[in-house]
């Protein structure tokens, strides 16, 4: 299993572009993601009971699809509380790329990220989408071009594809996201789109990717506000010519593995992007007694302001971190709890059996001013272990939230 250079055009037969099409100023506004074969897919979408127009469509596409084989993606327009207009002017940016590909409308997957309420300028979503089918491309390039595409305040684009063995066949998986703000979602991320050359059952697909998710979106947060567009799709096409998966082997393991990179390193680059972030802030609860408890105290850890703060200011504030796991809901022994911070530039126990180290302010300080800052919770009291994702708490992310939507 290895990294590979590239992201949803790394696999097989799959296709991107991302080109201005006047949604937003002079910046590219809409995306592309194509497989040159029928494909099967799979999503994981928000569970915020308020839904955008191109989630309600992906959730049908993935229920009654017989196959998809494209993805198109716009920014600036979030397409969400736009009631019935919405949803026909969704479908018609559905309809207007399956007319470019001649491929069926309910073969197309929607996704859109932006501003919430506003209607779509459709007469140029569908200009968009003729741009789009005409440069869409093999290549690493174009990937790249799509991913940029999709983003909003997002400072950089966000791929990652990884190379591996099925059936003596080399599978590729390789997938690109885009999120900055809004970020705390219960299923997968603000827009993701994963692609696979691998065959495999449609069943298995989505039972991998809902699976995954827990493990990998799932345990990510900026704000803790969960969108009302997220949506993680994938797409496998069956071009590596492996002999189709259709139950869990050692096949499927492998895949489930590879998928993981992928979505692992896709949200740990939405979290390090954070809105106004200056770190990846990384938690990982270990010595628990169960999943459960030890993914609610990470999660609860990572969405904590006071404890991004403290990370923001350099602040080895260990009681925030014991604070925010008290109110988490999960009964834990205070008293035995061991806390850590690490990054690039040392490890140190702050905190043993509940009660501040003799350690030095000088090299917490150092620590917990590096680009990527760990923090370690031991609770003795089993052996599961969960990580989240987050990123510090700076003065920019008001700044850029005050002023969205100007």
């Amino acid at each position: 299993m290895e990294n590979i250079n590239g992201g949803v055009t790394a696999a097989q037969g799959f296709q991107a572009a991302g080109v201005y099409a006047g949604i937003k100023k002079k910046r590219k506004d809409m995306a592309i993601v194509y497989s040159t074969v029928p494909a099967i897919g799979a999503g994981t979408f928000t569970t915020n009971v308020v839904k955008a127009a191109p989630v309600k469509w992906d959730i049908k596409v993935t229920k009654e699809s017989k196959f998809v084989q494209a993805v198109v993606l716009n920014s600036g327009v979030a397409n969400a509380c736009t009631g019935i207009e919405g949803d026909i002017n969704n479908e018609k940016m559905a309809k207007a790329v399956a007319d470019a590909l001649n491929i069926p409308t309910n073969a197309v997957y929607t996704a859109s990220t932006g501003v919430i309420g506003k209607q779509m300028p459709i007469d140029v979503i569908q200009e968009g989408a003729k741009l789009l089918a005409a440069e869409l491309k093999d290549g690493n390039e174009a990937g790249t071009l799509a991913a940029e595409a999709i983003m909003t305040t997002d400072t950089y684009s966000k791929e990652c594809a990884v190379s591996f063995m099925v059936d003596g066949k080399e599978v590729i998986i390789g997938g690109m996201a885009k999120g900055s703000g809004m970020i705390h979602p219960n299923m997968a991320t603000m827009l993701g789109v994963v692609t696979t050359d691998l065959a495999i059952s449609k069943e298995l697909l989505q039972e991998a990717l809902s699976a995954d998710v827990k493990r990998s979106f799932n345990m990510v947060s900026v704000d803790r506000d969960t969108s009302t567009n997220d949506s993680l799709l994938l797409l496998a096409n069956g071009l590596a010519g492996n002999k189709i998966i259709k139950e869990k082997n050692a096949d499927y393991d492998n895949f489930c593995k590879a998928l993981n990179i992928v979505t692992t390193d896709l949200s740990k680059k939405m979290a390090a992007d954070g809105e106004g972030a200056t770190k990846l802030f990384e938690v990982t609860v270990v010595g628990a007694g169960t999943k459960e408890e030890a993914v609610t105290l990470s999660k609860s850890i990572i969405t904590s302001s006071l404890v991004k703060t403290a990370v923001f200011g350099n602040d080895a504030n260990w009681g925030r971190i014991l604070c925010a796991m008290g109110y988490s809901g999960v009964n834990f022994d205070p008293d035995q709890v061991d806390l850590y911070v690490e990054s690039a530039d040392g490890n140190l126990k702050i905190v043993e059996n509940g009660v501040a180290t003799d350690y030095s302010e000088e090299l917490a300080t150092k620590i917990l001013s590096g680009k990527e800052v760990k923090a370690k919770a031991d609770l003795k009291a089993g052996n599961e272990t969960a990580t989240a994702w987050g990123c510090d708490l700076s003065y920019d992310y008001v700044k850029i939230n005050a002023d969205y939507r100007s």
